[in-house]
């Protein structure tokens, strides 16, 4: 009864669960920053494909945008 008691008061004073009665590893820790790196690297691919489409829609405006200008009224656009 007072090994289940000392885990209790163990996971509530370190904030970790306890397994079998050892503490989580290092390894887990190790894990978790591997996939939250991932996770952040993923993300920001979308983000650059994202400005990177834009982008070529932006220049394909002002392109047009530009050869009406240059043409004057003569032309419709």
């Amino acid at each position: 009864m007072r090994d289940a008691v000392a885990r209790i008061s163990a996971t509530f004073t370190t904030g970790r669960h306890l397994r079998d009665g050892s503490s989580s590893s290092s390894r887990d820790a190790g894990a978790s920053s591997v996939e939250y790196g991932l996770l952040v690297a993923a993300i920001a691919a979308v983000i650059v494909a994202i400005i990177f489409a834009l982008g070529i829609g932006v220049k394909n405006t002002f392109n047009k945008t530009s050869s009406c200008v240059s043409a004057g009224s003569t032309s419709t656009c």
